[in-house]
């Protein structure tokens, strides 16, 4: 098997395993569960990490140049290997939006918007979730539930930024740094969209007024041109009249 086919056979199911993730995360997360409650979630969350593993493992096995693929891929490492790096690995979640953008048509603006809404919904969410579960349980944080965590997520990618919440642990700012980043490049997705929208609608429009003036014009013109018609072809009946009445007195 290759590559490319072992990444073909595999979307689906890393989805399913990004997919669960996200949930026993969430739950993890939001509900704040204590160790000996949220063994199940945690149980989940390790069958997740083992997926991911082995599809690390079997791509890196089946790379045409494995040493060039590990060096190419060398960020997914730490993302497996170190615990405080697992918001990271919401990070798969990406091949779902390659398939979202695959079943969205062939329309270019259909496919846009699948992807902007898209990746923002869930870099506000999956932000959300790593800020929250760095900074939940430390002393001195401001960012302490679900709803404090949300709110911050959308006016950092929004970049409004009140400043009322705010990351104070080290991983909690490399999230906010993260999210601040990509919160730049959906935007600038989305003001090029806009732009693109309202140029195509204003050309739009002023070649309909510019066609319409033309015709009027045009018939403006033809007015006067059938007047002038009419008063040649009246011209042409009175010298074909008076050429036959000479024609009559040559005779």
């Amino acid at each position: 098997m290759t590559l490319e086919r072992w990444q073909k056979v595999s979307e689906w199911p890393m989805i399913g395993a990004a997919l669960l993730f996200l949930g026993a995360y969430s739950v993890q997360v939001i509900a704040d569960l204590p160790d000996n409650e949220g063994i199940w979630a945690d149980e989940l969350v390790w069958v997740a990490w083992a997926i991911f593993l082995v599809d690390y493992v079997v791509r890196l096995w089946l790379a045409p140049s494995r040493g060039r693929w590990f060096v190419r891929n060398l960020y997914e490492l730490p993302i497996l290997a170190l615990p405080a790096l697992r918001p990271l690995r919401l990070l798969r979640l990406v091949t779902l939006l390659k398939v979202v953008h695959s079943r969205a048509g062939n329309a270019l603006r259909g496919k846009l918007l699948m992807y902007v809404l898209g990746s923002a919904a869930m870099l506000i969410y999956c932000g959300a979730l790593a800020v929250l579960d760095a900074e939940q349980n430390e002393p001195g944080a401001n960012i302490k539930n679900f709803g404090d965590a949300m709110w911050w997520a959308l006016t950092t990618i929004t970049t409004v930024g009140y400043g009322d919440h705010y990351p104070v642990t080290t991983i909690g700012r490399f999230a906010a740094a993260g999210l601040m980043v990509a919160g730049i490049a959906v935007l600038g997705v989305v003001t090029a969209s806009i732009a693109s929208w309202l140029v195509e609608n204003v050309s739009a429009e002023t070649a309909a007024r510019t066609t319409e003036r033309a015709l009027d014009a045009i018939e403006a013109l033809d007015e006067p041109l059938e007047q002038q018609i009419r008063s040649l072809n009246e011209q042409v009946a009175r010298l074909t009249a008076m050429l036959e009445a000479m024609d009559l007195k040559g005779r």
